[in-house]
């Protein structure tokens, strides 16, 4: 059994941002040499996502608009209350709950299937790291297990 782990930094430019990053993990899986196994692939932030979706413009569309609506950046969140607001506190603490409350939605990783050492996708599948509160430095993991 082999594992190899893999870290790629990635500076956002927006929110929500959808940036492909299948041809990284391809890599990633290529330079593991694992033959047959599984990788996952794993977002190491609480208000940045990994999720498995169409890579089709429009349909990116669909998904910003449908995040939006069912946690709006601007509607009114405990979290945002930095009067009240006592635990996690940074000197650059942004107000993010709509961020948090997408990625509930969303979550921190996926598992792809790897059979003579190829990643198992569907027709139109990629993997996305999606940027859910504001730019900054992000890093997303891959950890490649198998023979």
């Amino acid at each position: 059994m082999k594992t190899k782990s893999f870290c790629l930094s990635v500076k956002t430019k927006s929110a929500p941002q959808f940036i492909d990053i299948t041809d990284w993990v391809s890599g990633c899986v290529a330079d593991s040499q694992v033959s047959n196994g599984f990788a996952v692939v794993y977002s190491k932030h609480t208000t940045a996502a990994v999720k498995i979706n169409e890579n089709e413009p429009l349909l990116l569309e669909d998904m910003t608009e449908f995040l939006e609506r069912n946690a709006p950046r601007h509607a009114p969140y405990h979290h945002n209350d930095f009067s009240i607001r006592t635990v996690n506190m940074t000197p650059d603490e942004s107000p993010n709950g709509h961020a948090h409350l997408q990625h509930l939605l969303l979550g921190t990783s996926e598992t792809v299937p790897i059979l003579d050492g190829e990643m198992q996708f569907g027709v139109y599948q990629s993997i996305f790291f999606i940027e859910l509160d504001h730019p900054r430095n992000r890093q997303v993991m891959v950890q490649v297990v198998g023979e």
